[in-house]
């Protein structure tokens, strides 16, 4: 195992230490219990957004803790479910007076322990509402799972509900929002090699050379086949096809593409994988209108890639272009 760390069991204290120290302007960090917030929080009259999941996905979920995102983000462990006390104690510091929304990727410790948090939240006398995301095509259970994972269009989610608390939704109709792009968005991805849990010092699984795993999940689940090698028109072409027919797409829906690194991959390659995904759907009649290329949800240091489409409407496309300022996502004002 080679990795730019110093004790595995510290990584995830240090790597939050760094966060915080390298953007005071936009967040501070709490290391008991562990969670990132906005520096300026909280915002009064605002329904606070806050999401959280095992460490090992950066920048997602405390990368994306600013104005226009997230109020607050709870890293567990690598690859390890946060504890209700982390999503408890962050959100009585960030909540504004207009209650909570809980976004949650669909794993089995993650959606019982946000259920948890929600349960002492309401105790307080905190109104929270929690919305699970379940995008992922490639599998219907998982290790992980009841039912579909949680994976790219988490990030598409919380942008997008980042965006309509800043501009003044109330609890209900944000938790509204949240489940209208869970059921409008769709993701699957892949992998060329495995990652390394640096407190496990070995990888997640094995592939040879010359092999690769379709429908791979964020934390190294398998997939839906493990197959030989594939060119990447071929391969985006495979998980396109998934992605598009599950919703379904049609003719004439306007869509945001988000081509994903799972964390090895360069850019030059995702772009390699945006043109031929731009091109399939020209074909079919379904326009890209917003994109989003690069490293948002990872799995360490994974090599591979996973894309996500989300049909829009005015709405959506009006909340993505609402300005964001975080660590990882900014644009606008």
């Amino acid at each position: 195992m080679k990795k730019l760390i110093n004790r595995p069991e510290d990584v995830v204290r240090e790597s939050l230490e760094g966060l915080g120290l390298a953007w005071p302007e936009l967040v501070r960090v709490s290391l008991e219990p562990r969670f990132v917030y906005r520096a300026d929080a909280p915002v009064k009259g605002k329904v606070a957004v806050i999401s959280g999941g095992g460490s090992g996905h950066e920048p997602m979920h405390g990368g994306f803790v600013g104005v226009g995102m997230l109020d607050a983000a709870c890293p567990g462990e690598v690859f390890t479910s946060p504890t209700p006390d982390q999503m408890f104690e962050a959100a009585r510091v960030v909540e504004g007076g207009a209650g909570v929304l809980f976004i949650v990727k669909n794993y089995s410790g993650d959606v019982m322990n946000f259920e948890m948090a929600a349960d002492m939240l309401r105790g307080e006398g905190i109104e929270v509402e929690s919305v699970i995301i379940d995008d992922d095509v490639a599998v219907e259970n998982s290790l992980y799972t009841q039912g579909r994972r949680g994976v790219g269009t988490t990030v598409l989610a919380e942008k997008i509900c980042g965006a309509a608390a800043d501009k003044g939704y109330d609890l209900k109709r944000l938790a509204e929002l949240c489940r209208k792009v869970n059921g409008w968005g769709r993701s699957m991805g892949m992998a060329l090699t495995p990652c390394t849990v640096p407190t496990a010092g070995k990888p997640t699984f094995q592939l040879a050379d010359d092999e690769m795993e379709i429908g791979i999940g964020i934390h190294g689940e398998p997939g839906r086949e493990r197959m030989k090698l594939k060119s990447a028109d071929e391969i985006t072409e495979m998980l396109a096809k998934a992605v598009i027919e599950d919703l379904p797409f049609r003719a004439g829906d306007e869509v945001l593409a988000f081509v994903n690194s799972m964390g090895g991959t360069p850019d030059i390659e995702l772009y390699v994988v945006y043109r031929k995904l731009h091109h399939l759907l020209e074909e079919r009649g379904i326009r890209i209108s917003r994109r989003l290329i690069g490293r948002y949800i990872t799995s360490l240091e994974m090599q591979g890639v996973s894309i996500t489409l989300l049909k829009l409407d005015e709405e959506l496309k009006e909340l993505w272009d609402h300005p964001v300022r975080t660590p990882a996502l900014r644009w606008g004002a």
